[in-house]
């Protein structure tokens, strides 16, 4: 059984998957309360199938980017399963996991979350070997300057607000937004991505696994 662990936004979400289907998926909105909300959601996961942290074979975590505090309190649940229990942990890109969900399609796709003071973190995939691969990003960016930036059709999805939505519509047919349940990040997908990586024996070391955090250049 993987537990899959994303706190990298007010977005929080966490999974079981027993590597064949999702068994066990809580995401909700926790703004300032990973803290105290995540480990409870845990303990009623475990309790929903019957198990204990002592069932798990790996630990998948996002590892950014995402506010500073949510990346430590997820990175650090996750790191103390895997060393407790002497179980592989597996840290994936944020918004990897955000572009894992969607549909193909010939056009770049474009992955957003929040970034706090009128701020956005972007990354760009385009499909590649029957999978989204990361071209470009992830950066620090706003909304408006994401726009400007836009000379091709894009797809748009991620954490996309009222303010993202009113700009991106003055591209006009350039820009589509993906149905708002695929915008979700979920952790579902997450332990899917940490899964393939675990197959693959690709794990990352506790002591160096660390958040990905971004500023703008200087």
């Amino acid at each position: 059984m993987l537990v899959a662990i994303d706190t990298s936004t007010d977005t929080t979400s966490l999974a079981l998957h027993d590597g064949f289907r999702l068994r066990v998926e809580h995401t909700w909105e926790a703004p300032r309360r990973h803290t105290v909300e995540l480990l409870p959601r845990l303990a009623t996961a475990f309790d929903q199938l019957r198990i204990s942290a002592d069932d798990l074979n790996g630990v998948v975590v996002t590892r950014g980017p995402g506010s500073f505090t949510g990346l430590r309190v997820g990175m650090a649940i996750g790191k103390g399963l895997a060393l407790a229990r002497g179980i592989p942990i597996v840290g994936i890109p944020t918004l990897d996991v955000v572009a894992y969900a969607q549909d193909r399609d010939t056009r770049p796709l474009c992955a957003v979350l929040k970034a706090g003071r009128g701020r956005i973190c972007a990354a760009i995939y385009n499909w590649i070997d029957e999978e989204w691969i990361s071209t470009e990003g992830p950066y620090l960016t706003t909304w408006s300057a994401l726009v400007e930036g836009t000379d091709t059709a894009t797809r748009f999805c991620g954490e996309i607000d009222k303010n993202g939505l009113e700009t991106l519509r003055s591209l006009g047919k350039l820009a589509e937004l993906v149905p708002g349940a695929a915008r979700l990040r979920r952790a579902g997908y997450l332990a899917e991505l940490g899964w393939q990586r675990l197959n693959r024996d690709d794990v990352d070391d506790p002591a160096t696994l660390a958040p990905i955090y971004l500023q703008y250049p200087v």
